[in-house]
């Protein structure tokens, strides 16, 4: 409580922003070998399965496949990044290092360290999707401007992807469990979203299971976006990733709040 009092003194975009740039600081030590593979990993799907699968399947709604999987490809990165970072990266920090116990020393509270941390992830999404983007447009896959709010729904999506991370990372105890989370929850929500194959391609009733998954809302948002055709259901997918930020990340916080202080 002492802390939370200190922490009044300093204004609160200044303690967001402390814990933002010494992840940043910390992330650029070994810039390379960190984002090397989130990077590169969905530019070689997007190679082998779009560029050699796509000569064997038609146009999807008029666009060829490998451009129908390079709008999806430039969402997942940020998905992928939030959920490590905010997973496996945020316990470690939590249970193994002690970071937090040394940054809470200082004048900042659980919530800012916490809200910091979402926001950094977002950055990386925002970053990552920019990337892809980049690749995509200089192999002529994609004109930039079809896609251009890709990295703001990159920040979208991997701060929706930290706060769902929140929640599972303060239920584990310990660093395997998470495979359940990854295996069971976000790869197959990688095929089951819209982002190879259309969800009305799926029978009936899985169609609702893919509604509810986080990422059909960001895909199906920069899909509209690139075929100029948003409508009531883009503001729908919007609404549904604030609302999921919003509730994933009063949830999440306040249970690692609780660790954090015990």
């Amino acid at each position: 409580m002492v802390n939370e009092a200190l922490s009044l003194h300093a204004p609160f975009l200044y303690r967001i922003y402390s814990v933002w740039f010494r992840h940043v600081r910390v992330y650029s030590q070994n810039l390379l070998a960190n984002a090397f593979p989130p990077f590169v990993e969905p530019i070689i799907f997007l190679i082998g399965i779009g560029l050699g699968l796509g000569r064997f399947v038609p146009d999807i709604n008029g666009q060829p496949f490998v451009q129908y999987l390079a709008i999806g490809i430039i969402v997942t990165p940020a998905m992928f990044t939030a959920a490590y970072e905010c997973t496996f990266g945020t316990f470690i920090r939590l249970k193994y290092e002690k970071i937090y116990d040394g940054m809470l020393a200082a004048p900042l509270t659980a919530h800012d360290l916490l809200i910091g941390e979402i926001l950094w992830a977002g950055t990386k999404g925002f970053f990552f999707s920019s990337s892809v983007l980049v690749v995509v447009s200089i192999f002529g896959i994609l004109n930039p401007l079809q896609v251009i709010i890709a990295p703001l729904v990159g920040f979208l999506t991997a701060s929706m992807f930290a706060t769902i991370a929140f929640i599972i990372t303060s239920i584990v105890d310990n660093l395997e469990q998470f495979n359940f989370f990854f295996t069971g929850f976000i790869e197959p929500m990688f095929f089951l979203s819209g982002v190879v194959f259309p969800i009305e391609q799926l029978p009936d009733w899985l169609r609702p299971v893919a509604e509810v998954f986080p990422l059909t809302h960001p895909v199906r948002l920069l899909r509209a976006y690139s075929m100029g055709d948003m409508g009531l259901t883009q503001l729908w997918d919007i609404l549904y990733c604030v609302v999921l930020i919003v509730l994933a990340g009063w949830f999440g916080m306040r249970r690692l709040r609780r660790q954090m202080v015990d």
